[in-house]
């Protein structure tokens, strides 16, 4: 199969979870919906465009390794949106502005204890099933050329890098992440074992897990599971 690799490097990122409350959690590994919002901001797309970001996330497979192991950290958060400098919309620098919805999210004092994943390397191997738009080939030019700046879960998430690495040929997505050596990642800490998670129908594993990463983007929360392997990766010589 034909996959898309991907080379996450920031100060901080977040994958996202299942939040209860004001804490916001995030997983160790990239999940379908995180990677499905990636995509949709590399190709123009919005929160509106629930049906194409439904579409999109069920097509997509994803697999990713950790190349430097990275540190938990909790943030914790709070701030008054009633305050005059945050009322109304925001100014971007692509020329749009851009507001935070409506409801109550867009007023008082908001506290929230932000979940990050601090000083690693991850690279995630991606496909995508069908012919539909967008494909393998516009996807990998919407990462070349994205609409608008991309982050890593959250706007915080800066990556260091450009987030594309190149368009690779593997029989599975963890062979493809076998085959791709590891990242140069100066002091920080290489693992001494590389940690993988692959998805259950995607190569042999040992016991699979069930991993909450799929979105209901018309409601705006966590609908379904998808079945994964995690363990140690063997890297091809």
């Amino acid at each position: 199969m034909d996959c898309l690799l991907l080379r996450f490097d920031a100060p901080i990122m977040s994958f996202g979870g299942v939040c209860v409350d004001q804490i916001n959690p995030t997983d160790y590994f990239p999940g379908k919906a995180m990677i499905t919002g990636l995509i949709g901001n590399a190709l123009g797309w919005d929160h509106r465009d629930t049906e194409s970001l439904d579409r999109l996330q069920e097509r997509l497979r994803v697999a990713a390794r950790w190349d430097a192991e990275p540190v938990r950290l909790m943030d914790y958060h709070t701030v008054y949106l009633g305050q005059d400098h945050l009322v109304g919309t925001g100014w971007t620098t692509r020329g749009q502005t851009e507001g935070r919805g409506s409801g109550q999210a867009t007023s008082g004092t908001h506290i929230r204890y932000r979940h990050y994943l601090a000083n690693g390397v991850l690279t995630a191997a991606v496909t995508i099933l069908g012919d539909d738009y967008p494909t393998l080939e516009h996807i990998e030019h919407a990462l070349h050329y994205p609409a608008r700046p991309l982050f890593l879960g959250r706007k915080t998430c800066i990556p260091s890098g450009p987030i594309l690495l190149g368009l690779r040929h593997a029989e599975h997505l963890i062979d493809a992440l076998r085959a791709e050596p590891l990242a140069d990642i100066g002091p920080r800490n290489r693992p001494k074992t590389v940690t993988a998670r692959w998805p259950a129908d995607d190569g042999s594993g040992q016991l699979p897990e069930a991993v909450y990463d799929r979105r209901d983007w018309g409601a705006n929360m966590p609908r379904g599971v998808h079945h994964y392997f995690t363990g140690p990766l063997e890297m091809m010589p």
